[in-house]
């Protein structure tokens, strides 16, 4: 079965869109970061954040992991020459909880970055080179911290076949 997205962008003045998915969600995209509009690479790197967060948030459901803070930080370069693609994309997920366990994160995160996310398996087919890394604290009665890389995806690899 495919799933068919659509939208339809509409010209309201300079480089500014009004749009409106099939799912009939709306937003502005734009080049004006004085108004809410979206930047179309921005929101790319936002969407490979968003994409990957659900995949983890799911899979440490899965794990029983309880996670009392979890955030994403995602970092961008593009480069200056046209088309000014995404060269590198640095995907941090940042983890506390009682019961964290580093290892069941860390899976968490490869699977996502191999398996689950296409917005990821699109820019690692692509020019794009993502890293994915994690910072976890365990706030239980043995607390800790650990921080690491879990896998490098892309540029023009297939991420099904990294692991």
């Amino acid at each position: 079965m495919t799933t068919i997205r659509t939208a339809t962008l509409v010209h309201q003045r300079g480089n500014t869109f009004a749009t409106t998915t099939g799912s009939g969600r709306a937003f502005l995209f734009g080049d004006d970061a004085t108004v809410p509009e979206l930047s179309p690479m921005e929101t790319v790197t936002v969407a490979l954040g968003a994409c990957s967060a659900m995949d983890v948030v799911s899979i440490a459901q899965k794990k029983r992991q309880t996670l009392e803070h979890y955030a994403v930080h995602v970092h961008g370069e593009q480069r200056e020459a046209y088309p000014q693609v995404l060269t590198r994309v640095d995907v941090t997920h940042e983890v506390a909880g009682p019961n964290v366990d580093e290892a069941a994160i860390r899976r968490c995160i490869e699977l996502s970055a191999t398996k689950y996310c296409p917005v990821n398996a699109m820019l690692s087919a692509g020019a794009t080179e993502v890293h994915h890394r994690y910072v976890v604290r365990n706030t239980g009665p043995t607390p800790f911290a650990a921080e690491g890389e879990v896998v490098i995806t892309g540029p023009y690899r297939r991420p099904d076949i990294v692991a």
